[in-house]
């Protein structure tokens, strides 16, 4: 049978599928199920920026605003620390739990006060950190520029409060997804996870009401993170992980022979269960030892954008056959 382990991160998986951020990695006993199906590693349910904030200004709205600024200082830091606390519990009952990587994720849209608890996360014994990257800006005075410098400054805050890994989860709508992806190499990002899955809106026509689109990534949604590490894995230093509409084990041997260190998983264990992990990591297996292949990594960026003639078919060069040949 193939070896499925792999390296991401730095951090020793034995299976290249990582159960994806969500209530699927939200309690220690979920986790441990995780580990029994196969999973290579978690990321942890998001905690997220604004929620630290909320409970800090709902504690400061009760507080005695002409008390000492040391005190408001001291309530402020409480408050916080309450806040987290169940999410650094959340961590170290994980950690005692299992032996997979557990990767604590914080979904967040600025560098601001919530830094200092990049460190806890390491302390509570997190063996990465996700950054759920989710600036998404209506405001037509920022541009582009300023508006990736966010991301930049959110990664090299919190380079430098942990020593953990550190991963970027990020939109696929950037002018220049080359050009961002080598900054975040040069500001010692670890990985950069393709893509951040928006939940969408829809219309209801019968209550005339905006509502909520439906959350399950399909199918197809793949072929986007497959087209940019298949462009762009041999141009970085930093891992890719393939995440968004992987529901089988064929699809993240394509996004691996792309180029693709790890493959994040989470709609398809929604849809058939946490021990779906061991059919995927089996049809993986499968693949690789029909076409002779003795562990992933055998495979790993064998049709990325590096031979030319690939490049064209990932680029704008399919596109114009397709539409010429129509």
């Amino acid at each position: 049978m193939a070896d499925l382990a792999v390296k991401y991160m730095g951090l020793q998986l034995k299976s290249p599928l990582i159960v994806g951020s969500s209530g699927l990695t939200n309690t220690p006993e979920e986790i441990r199920k995780c580990e029994e199906a196969g999973a290579g590693a978690v990321i942890l349910k998001s905690i997220f920026e604004e929620q630290i904030h909320s409970e800090v200004n709902q504690e400061m709205q009760t507080a005695n605003f002409d008390m000492h600024p040391e005190a408001a200082e001291y309530i402020q830091g409480m408050t916080r620390d309450r806040s987290v606390s169940k999410y650094l519990s959340l961590i170290s009952d994980s950690k005692k739990a299992v032996n997979i990587p557990v990767i604590a994720s914080v979904n967040c849209v600025s560098a601001g006060g919530w830094i200092d608890f990049a460190r806890k996360l390491e302390e509570a014994g997190a063996d990465g950190i996700e950054l759920n990257v989710y600036i998404f800006d209506i405001d037509h005075r920022d541009d582009s520029k300023e508006i990736e410098e966010r991301y930049l400054h959110i990664l090299k805050a919190v380079k430098s409060q942990v020593k953990i890994p550190v991963a970027l989860k990020i939109s696929s709508q950037f002018t220049n997804l080359a050009s961002i992806v080598r900054r975040l190499e040069f500001d010692g990002v670890d990985a950069v996870v393709m893509f951040n899955r928006f939940l969408h809106n829809d219309i209801n026509l019968d209550k005339m009401k905006v509502t909520p689109g439906h959350g399950i990534s399909s199918p197809d949604e793949f072929m986007v993170p497959l087209r940019w590490i298949g462009l762009l894995s041999h141009e970085t230093r930093c891992d890719l992980c393939g995440s968004t509409g992987v529901h089988t084990g064929e699809q993240a041997v394509k996004l691996i022979l792309a180029g693709a260190k790890a493959v994040q998983v989470t709609s398809a264990l929604y849809l058939h269960k946490i021990d779906y992990l061991k059919e995927l990591n089996a049809q993986i297996s499968g693949w690789l030892d029909k076409n002779g292949h003795k562990s992933v990594n055998d495979i790993r960026g064998k049709l990325c954008g590096k031979d030319p003639s690939i490049a064209k078919i990932f680029s704008r060069f399919q596109y114009m056959k397709y539409l010429l040949e129509r």
